[in-house]
């Protein structure tokens, strides 16, 4: 099938970022509730891996913040990914932060966001999953909870239990981010004793839940690329100790080393796309040395081909998401890195 997404960037480049979001989403519905965007998609890829206890049709899903309230979650599966990861969730609605929130660097293939977790809510979300087809007929999705910015880090737990409660009956994993950079002191969740309480809180809520619905659900953890080498080794060991399923490697990074130059490159906020692709990878090896494969890792960061997948698998990647380059490649970057995988 041709690829159209090419001639249609111009137009969407020509608009506001937040903006060409909203138009793009509100396209790709329409044209999914009437049953025609499997005709400009082609068929989705399936070469079934199990990860985690996961069947998933494919080792290439959605990262989370592109769908922040499950509301598109029919039309992003058919665009051919293997799972979905939904959110940031937080208990209560809350709008984010001040427009313009979201910038682009073509020159670097990347954006800088401070969306600042902006969402309806985790009640919202889930009812949302529920009624999506995708859910119904087994769809692979994860959900991603995080904190309300007005709650403080030392009551950061109750949130994040909160959201792990909500979400559990649906979720076909749990993701706890502690590394946006737009929510303020939330990376500081990512200290060796911050981090402890946390997983240790979510560790016995897992505990009680599944009991109460007869299943454990997978509970992952997403991490910053500008962490320090040497805290990849506590990170490791807290992973192995509190039973943490995987770890998503990476969120957005706080560098501007690459981008400083260019226009917009130093606004406040989450750079992503391929100047983060180097620092993900750098993340994914040194946890694949201190977990020695008793962890699967989820690489996200910089994928804009099938070679940067190809980076991700030989640092240590069992399964790769995608955001930034969905939106300079298209949805055929999709099918480019499924292919990279045996």
């Amino acid at each position: 099938m041709i690829n159209t997404y090419p001639l249609l960037r111009p137009l969407l480049f020509s608009m506001d970022p937040e903006a060409a979001h909203d138009f793009s989403f509100a396209q790709l519905d329409r044209l999914e509730r009437c049953g025609l965007l499997s005709r400009f998609i082609d068929k989705p890829l399936i070469k079934p891996v199990h990860v985690c206890g996961i069947a998933f049709r494919n080792p290439v899903g959605l990262a989370a913040g592109l769908d922040k309230d499950g509301k598109h979650i029919d039309a992003l599966a058919t665009l051919g990914f293997g799972f979905l990861e939904i959110g940031t969730v937080t208990p209560k609605a809350q709008s984010g932060n001040p427009k313009p929130r979201m910038f682009r660097l073509p020159e670097a293939n990347a954006l800088i966001n401070r969306m600042g977790f902006n969402n309806d809510g985790v009640d919202a979300c889930v009812e949302r999953v529920r009624r999506s087809r995708f859910y119904q007929e087994g769809g692979v999705i994860g959900l991603n909870i995080g904190k309300n910015a007005s709650t403080t880090l030392e009551d950061a737990n109750q949130d994040y239990v909160m959201c792990m409660k909500a979400v559990y009956p649906v979720a076909s994993y749990i993701t706890a981010n502690i590394s946006s950079p737009n929510t303020k002191n939330l990376r500081d969740l990512q200290g060796e004793t911050l981090l402890r309480q946390l997983l240790s809180a979510l560790h016995q809520a897992r505990i009680a839940l599944s009991d109460q619905y007869g299943v454990r659900k997978p509970l992952f953890l997403k991490i910053a690329p500008d962490l320090q080498a040497n805290d990849f080794k506590f990170i490791a060991d807290l992973l192995l100790e509190f039973e943490i399923d995987a770890v998503i490697a990476t969120n957005t990074t706080i560098s501007r080393v690459d981008v400083a130059t260019l226009p917009h490159g130093n606004e406040a906020g989450g750079l992503s796309g391929s100047p983060v692709l180097n620092s993900s990878n750098q993340a994914i090896h040194h946890l694949f040395q201190s977990l020695q494969n008793r962890v699967p890792i989820i690489g996200v960061g910089g994928i804009q081909s099938g070679n940067d997948v190809r980076q991700k698998i030989d640092a240590g990647a069992s399964l790769v998401q995608l955001y930034t380059g969905l939106i300079y490649k298209g949805p055929q970057l999709i099918r480019d890195c499924v292919r990279v995988f045996n």
